[in-house]
């Protein structure tokens, strides 16, 4: 599968990471300064871009804007994150595209979306999941929202359902033969991954009032608390038996506790078992959660170097370095056809040559369009 991906940050090269990892070959148009600018010693930190190739071109030259829509003439697949109509200006819209290659799947990656009163504002993925209704359910109760980095916007519900939704549109192509056009906004992505708190919404388990639920730092038993040593324990026990299994983790009698789902009990429980933890470090409490054989839903919370080294991670091989930098390894797993990381980040401009002529563009042109200036590839 080709892939071109015309360079941005965040989600648009996160989901060409996925298809990269996936085996698709995946080029990347960069803006042609961002090739003179690039630091000689590479990028090996920028783990967005590995398994890609990258050619700079000057996109407001008719002949860069020519190249591109030569090498959308036999892709499988463009993506772009820019606002919407900014492709269009370049003269590498949708319709533009589509004429040339009619099987062609373009996907689409904004924030608010392609249309609404919001299409053409600035935002970024904190915006987008506060319109979506996610961040103002996310936090503690009586305190502000928190937001969880960037990862529901820009990543989950942005790059992610990017590359699933290019992924269903190349299987209609297969079967139809037409491509069609992808539109991944973050606030409908956001939305979707808040999909099950509307259904517990609907039938009265869910408030709007942030902190109380049983999954929002609301129930004493799916919660954080810190041990002796400053370090943190999570535990999900949400069901019965798993409940049971905490308790007596924790050294508690079931029957000396008011019942597991008595909210109006629940500051109280909270209370409580934050004092428990506290009596022990981190990994005691670990150990203790052993002894039930996992069924207390008890896990250590772990800073990235320590997922890296943590054994569960290291027996999965969930983490691999490429170049010196730890990184996440390709996900899911496959049986079959093993996902993988191709290559290092590239570099703006790293290996743009060679994989212009392997997409078909003869040598005397690529020379021509570097002379020019108007490519910049080494």
């Amino acid at each position: 599968m080709k892939v071109i991906e015309l360079a941005g940050i965040g989600p648009c090269p996160f989901a060409g990471m996925v298809l990269a990892d996936l085996g698709a070959d995946v080029i990347r148009i960069e803006r042609s300064s961002a090739v003179q600018d690039s630091l000689p010693e590479g990028l090996a930190w920028d783990v967005l871009q590995r398994g890609k190739r990258s050619v700079g071109v000057d996109l407001k030259d008719t002949r860069g804007t020519e190249l591109v829509l030569s090498l959308a003439e036999q892709a499988d697949v463009l993506i772009e994150g820019f606002r919407p109509g900014v492709t269009e200006r370049l003269g590498l819209g949708p319709n533009e595209c589509l004429a040339r290659n009619r099987r062609l799947v373009y996907g689409r990656m904004t924030g608010w979306g392609q249309e609404g009163p919001l299409a053409d504002y600035a935002g970024h993925d904190i915006d987008y999941i506060s319109i979506a209704g996610v961040l103002g359910a996310l936090g503690r109760a009586g305190e502000p929202p928190v937001f969880p980095c960037n990862l529901v916007g820009d990543f989950g519900g942005g790059g992610m359902l990017l590359a699933l939704g290019v992924a269903a549109a190349l299987f209609s192509a297969a079967r139809t033969g037409e491509g069609q056009v992808v539109d991944a906004a973050m606030v409908d992505g956001s939305a979707l991954l808040f999909s099950m708190m509307w259904s517990f919404r609907a039938i009265g388990v869910w408030q709007d009032e942030r902190g109380t639920n049983l999954l929002d730092s609301g129930a004493p038993y799916y919660e954080v608390y810190e041990c002796s040593d400053g370090g943190h324990v999570a535990v999900g026990a949400l069901e019965p038996q798993f409940y049971a299994a905490l308790c007596r983790v924790m050294g508690l009698s079931q029957a000396d506790l008011p019942p597991q789902m008595d909210r109006a009990e629940w500051p109280r429980l909270k209370e409580l078992y934050a004092g428990v933890f506290r009596q022990k470090t981190r990994d005691e409490w670990v150990a203790l959660a052993d002894t039930e054989g996992g069924d207390a839903c008890l896990a250590p919370v772990l800073s990235m170097a320590e997922a890296a080294e943590y054994p569960h991670n290291v027996a999965r091989q969930a983490f691999t370095s490429v170049g010196g930098v730890t990184q996440p390894s390709p996900a899911p797993r496959f049986s079959a056809t093993p996902a993988e990381i191709g290559s290092p980040p590239c570099r703006p401009g790293e290996n743009g040559a060679q994989a212009l002529a392997e997409w078909g563009v003869g040598g005397a042109s690529i020379e021509e369009l570097i002379s020019a200036g108007v490519v910049r590839a080494f």
